[in-house]
């Protein structure tokens, strides 16, 4: 449905419940709402919306379509409704029209009283009016929270149950996470496996690739970073045992299994990881090595490679030399010439 289509039924909806919308008014926790298809078979995108009063907010995210009591989205045509969607923190009560499976409307939202005071008995306080919109919103049901709190997870508050759920972090995701031999009790570090898509899986193939991996902060790199499972296998293949942090460094700086078979085909093989990641780091790259090798220099060792590149022995400090007669020059002679500023 086009924007100009919604905007449509967004004002058929309030000239057609004037009654409500005047209810509405001065309300913190009432707005419009709009509904549109989604990709995912059952769910539509439900949108809620506000910007009365100077209170702004906007949440729009995919709802089950079974949570639409009232609701009959396969009726073709336009048709005005009246639905309500009710979770444990509140209900949703919304009016407006629906054209052919899309539409929008106005809703109010009804907080329930003893929400709170289920919470309070479950160890959190402190939910005021807009935490428990949130709540509802994000569905912290009653029954997550039970099985999240039986995690025994560190730093756990209503903030992290509303971040859990909107990133997914679910009780067999920490379960999942736990039985891969990642020992994490800290909320944090679950809503950071979530964002970085830190999965049972992904430290399941790590292992399986060579790599016993239970540090919760290195695995995060590692998906920050890149450092995937078929990175690790490749790196063990052409006959490294790297740590953790190395493959990070690698990652980095791009000392990647591609690139180090390019320098394979220059003579460089095996080179130690260290002088690897040094070579990136100071701009050793093949076709350096290359123009140095047509020069007469067939096969320096890593750090003299280094050297010429840190004091800057390039192939044309070095081509403009020889045009001098100086032929013969050694490597450590070259630099040796640069560090002493002989151009």
């Amino acid at each position: 449905m086009n924007s100009n289509r919604v905007m449509g039924l967004t004002l058929a909806a309030a000239g057609a419940a004037f009654g409500l919308a005047s209810a509405l008014r001065g309300q913190t926790q009432s707005g419009d709402w709009t509904i549109r298809h989604s990709d995912e078979p059952g769910k539509v995108e439900f949108s809620l919306m506000d910007s009365r009063g100077g209170h702004h907010f906007h949440s729009s995210s995919e709802w089950a379509v079974s949570e639409f009591s009232g609701l009959d989205l396969s009726k073709a045509g336009r048709q005005e409704v009246h639905f309500t969607i009710a979770r444990d923190a509140g209900k949703f009560d919304c009016e407006g029209f629906v054209n052919d499976g899309e539409g929008a409307g106005l809703f109010h939202f009804v907080p329930d009283p003893k929400y709170m005071q289920e919470m309070k008995s479950l160890g959190f306080e402190g939910i005021d009016a807009q935490k428990q919109w949130a709540m509802a919103i994000h569905d912290v049901s009653l029954k997550f929270v039970r099985e999240i709190k039986a995690r025994n997870l560190q730093g756990l508050d209503t903030d992290k149950l509303i971040a859990f759920r909107i990133h997914g972090v679910t009780p067999e995701f920490i379960d999942g996470i736990r039985s891969s031999g990642v020992n994490v009790s800290d909320s944090d570090k679950f809503i950071a496996f979530r964002i970085h898509g830190v999965s049972p899986a992904f430290v399941s193939d790590i292992r399986s690739a060579g790599l016993n991996v239970t540090d919760s902060d290195k695995l995060i790199a590692f998906r920050i970073h890149g450092v995937s499972p078929e990175m690790v296998r490749s790196v063990h293949q052409a006959g490294y045992d790297p740590d953790p942090d190395k493959l990070i460094a690698m990652r980095i700086h791009g000392a990647s299994p591609e690139w180090m078979e390019q320098l394979k085909k220059c003579g460089y093989d095996h080179v130690d990881l260290d002088k690897l990641i040094a070579f990136r780091i100071h701009g050793v790259s093949p076709d350096f090595i290359s123009q140095v090798q047509k020069l007469g220099y067939s096969h320096p060792e890593p750090d003299q490679l280094i050297a010429m590149r840190i004091h800057g022995v390039t192939p044309d400090f070095i081509s403009k030399l020889q045009s001098r007669g100086m032929k013969d020059l050694s490597i450590d002679k070259l630099v040796s010439l640069r560090i002493h500023g002989i151009d």
